[in-house]
């Protein structure tokens, strides 16, 4: 667990100064394994969506514990595992870079290149969106994937170690893929979603606490924050994001919510927060939030990890000393 706690901190560093690999992602590798899995087993029902899940999500926690076991007996090995697994599974560099290259554009009035650049962040299709709709939009995803692509990876990393690294990231892209709604995914996909549900539980609320605490560091006020996220954070239609947005809005003095429209679909999401549309400047302000959020996370994480180590280690020389 030391070992583990060692490759968790140098995997969050170097996501945080390398950010994302740009060539052989890992994760772009299993996409497309994933995609090959699901051409395999598709069938319109629950059944095969829940085959799918199971073997997509079990094959990468199998390798994690593989991988473990084989480690077990090598620190330096296994921190280097560990740390090469962290930075694969995190996201939160790219996160933060693409909600200042949104700002920058805004900051500009350069809609266009701010509508092509929304599909880096999420699926809303961008074509009639104004200025504060696309920095709502982009809020909103930085909020969301705080949760997504740096907390909920760096909590099941401590919970589990290298298993809970690869599975949750596995589940959290199978979601991705396959939770939307759709006629495809209405019925295929809801093992998948509902599996990532269950896993962001924890973590979206983690996500929500400490953004709440930490709203001072952005010009916010936590009392603020804490009182939107109490009043809203149950509005939103997915258990976990209403968590962080309602949380996020609070802290930025924005709001956010409304009508979202995908390609083929609208949905229209209860307001949260009081304040005004979100604008470029706030796009700055939720970056550097999203990093003391996962700077937080990932500190608590390796602490966790390494204190359970040490404690660990002790009950052992105690019992073999009696």
């Amino acid at each position: 667990m030391v070992a583990d706690a060692v490759g968790i901190a140098a995997g969050y560093a170097l996501d945080a100064v390398l950010g994302d690999p740009r060539r052989f992602h890992p994760v772009a590798g299993f996409g497309r394994a994933a995609g090959a899995l699901e051409q395999r087993l598709y069938a319109p029902n629950r059944w095969a969506g829940t085959a799918f899940a199971a073997v997509a999500v079990g094959v990468p926690v199998l390798a994690g514990a593989g991988l473990s076991l084989a480690t077990r007996k090598r620190p330096v090995v296994r921190a280097v595992v560990v740390a090469g697994a962290t930075w694969t599974v995190l996201g939160g560099r790219t996160l933060r870079r693409e909600a200042r290259i949104m700002a920058g554009h805004l900051e500009r009035e350069d809609l266009g290149a701010a509508r092509g650049r929304l599909n880096h962040l999420c699926g809303r299709d961008p074509s009639s969106l104004d200025g504060p709709e696309l920095a709502r939009a982009t809020v909103e995803s930085v909020a969301e994937n705080t949760s997504d692509a740096v907390v909920a990876p760096l909590f099941w990393g401590g919970v589990a170690g290298l298993p809970g690294l690869l599975g949750y990231r596995a589940a959290n892209t199978l979601d991705a893929m396959v939770g939307h709604r759709s006629a495809r995914y209405a019925r295929f996909g809801t093992a998948s979603a509902r599996l990532d549900d269950v896993l962001n539980l924890v973590p979206a609320r983690l996500t929500g606490l400490v953004t709440i605490a930490a709203a001072p560091l952005v010009r916010g006020r936590s009392a603020e924050a804490l009182r939107v996220w109490r009043r809203d954070r149950r509005d939103h239609p997915s258990p976990n994001a209403g968590q962080c947005e309602s949380a996020m809005a609070g802290a930025l003095g924005v709001r956010l919510g409304g009508r979202n429209v995908y390609f083929g679909r609208t949905e229209t999401r209860p307001f949260l927060g009081d304040g005004p549309r979100p604008s470029a400047v706030h796009l700055r302000r939720a970056a550097r939030m999203s990093g003391v959020v996962g700077l937080a996370a990932a500190a608590g994480t390796a602490l966790a990890r390494g204190l359970a180590g040490v404690a660990a280690g002790g009950r052992i020389s105690g019992g073999r000393g009696r």
